[in-house]
């Protein structure tokens, strides 16, 4: 995500690249694909009924692609735009879709204005049917702050996604201990219940700061992006580290130490890394999201990472598989190089 001391002047360039546009013409007898498969940041995707479903800020709101192809994604259409007036009209941020019950949720990072950036929360909006792709209402902002009961305490949010842990809706989000009036301020990683998909039930707990030597070292220190990976019995929160901005973002892991205790413990999290990296000839990889292959053989890593080593934020976005370590721990491996033709999911092809 964009924000810190370097957000001021970049912004606006940051959301002209979040549309994505595929970077090839596969046709179905294609066996390989192009890594890079758009331009943007921040993706996400689903895989549900068949397809997937990509989500992504663009154009002052919320789109969604739809597709049989975990490498192509489909065209996007546009399911909800910002208000004009109201803390949310302004600096859309790191959208995703989940499916809860019969309808999707989509939650998003916003703010009234800026820059400084000291306005973002955390909102939500529910589909009006079960489709996807359909209108949606907006829900409101999530309560973020140490007293859940406290409207007036909500703080600063961003990157929230939800996930459930033994049948119980949890919220997992970067956010900050109070609320200053810099956006030169460190992100922590925050946890708490939901009683649904639009009310956080409980108050936050917070999980992980940047204190390891691999997340600090930089202009500022920052944990952020989480998502949750589940695989057999294991639970993970994988989360990008460092600076956004600059060529070591990267990628760091939570493990619910034992799955049937609370998460709500900050000690029940036990925390490695990095897990993911850049190389010399892959920049700032980070804000992952998880997937498999459409015959559910596979599991696939879509992520976003810097066009130059530089610091800005040009990204593009990027897909590649992972395997899965003995001890039952996430292998992600090295990024692969910009450009590269490689393998497509298997049972993409007819």
């Amino acid at each position: 995500m964009m924000k810190g001391a370097f957000v001021l002047l970049s912004l606006f360039l940051n959301l002209k690249v979040r549309a994505t546009k595929p970077y090839n013409n596969l046709t179905d007898t294609t066996r390989t694909f192009n890594n890079i498969i758009g331009d943007g940041a921040d993706p996400w995707v689903i895989k549900d009924n068949g397809y997937y479903y990509m989500c992504l800020q663009k154009r002052g709101g919320v789109s969604i692609s739809k597709s049989k192809y975990l490498s192509r994604p489909g065209e996007f259409k546009q399911v909800w735009h910002q208000p004009k007036t109201g803390w949310n009209k302004a600096c859309l941020w790191a959208p995703e879709v989940h499916h809860i019950g019969s309808k999707w949720y989509i939650y998003y990072a916003a703010g009234e204005s800026g820059p400084p950036f000291i306005h973002q929360r955390s909102g939500v909006l529910e589909s009006v049917t079960d489709d996807p792709q359909g209108a949606y209402t907006d829900k409101g902002m999530l309560k973020t702050g140490d007293d859940h009961t406290d409207p007036t305490g909500t703080f600063w949010a961003i990157d929230l996604t939800v996930g459930f842990i033994n049948n119980q809706l949890y919220a997992v989000w970067s956010g900050w201990e109070h609320n200053p009036t810099t956006d030169k301020t460190p992100q922590c990683l925050y946890i708490a219940k939901m009683s649904n998909p639009w009310t956080i039930s409980s108050d936050r707990v917070k999980i992980s700061s940047p204190e390891q030597t691999w997340e600090t070292g930089g202009p500022l220190n920052l944990n952020e992006g989480p998502e949750f990976l589940k695989h057999d019995e294991n639970i993970f929160i994988i989360y990008s580290t460092r600076e956004s901005w600059l060529p070591s973002y990267r990628l760091g892991q939570l493990k619910l130490a034992d799955p049937t205790r609370t998460p709500l413990n900050a000690g029940n999290w036990i925390k490695s890394g990095p897990v993911f990296r850049g190389t010399p000839d892959v920049f700032g990889v980070g804000h992952a999201s998880f997937t498999t292959s459409p015959d559910g053989t596979e599991w696939w890593i879509m992520y976003h990472s810097k066009k130059e080593a530089k610091g800005n934020w040009n990204r593009n976005i990027r897909l590649q598989q992972f395997k899965w370590k003995k001890d039952g721990s996430p292998d992600f491996g090295k990024p692969i190089a910009g450009g590269t033709q490689i393998k497509r999911p298997s049972g993409e092809l007819p």
